[in-house]
């Protein structure tokens, strides 16, 4: 079962955690607007951008509803990650968001 964080408790702890948010959206969708700090890893190229990844870092996992998300935290703890799913994706983010 994967591990999923409610939006309210992340918000509170984002960008305070030492863990790293990745963002699965597809670029387009990033760039479209995004949680400040978020690194972009397209759930389409995560099974090939594993190497990018440390895994004695922890990491939570965003899109735009939290389907995505929760797709790629499977991928990552088959693989031996510690990822937590971000519930709600960027559809529940009350923050501010960048724009590249």
């Amino acid at each position: 079962m994967v591990k999923t964080i409610a939006m309210e408790d992340f918000y509170q702890k984002y960008p305070l955690t030492t863990a790293v948010l990745l963002d699965v959206r597809e670029p387009d969708e990033f760039a479209a607007g995004h949680v400040a700090g978020a690194r972009n890893f397209p759930l389409s190229q995560l099974s090939t951008r594993l190497a990018e990844l440390d895994p004695a870092t922890p990491y939570y996992v965003i899109c735009r509803s939290g389907r995505r998300s929760a797709n790629a935290c499977g991928v990552l703890e088959v693989q031996g990650f510690d990822a937590t799913n971000v519930a709600g994706g960027m559809l529940a983010w009350p923050g501010k968001v960048e724009k590249d």
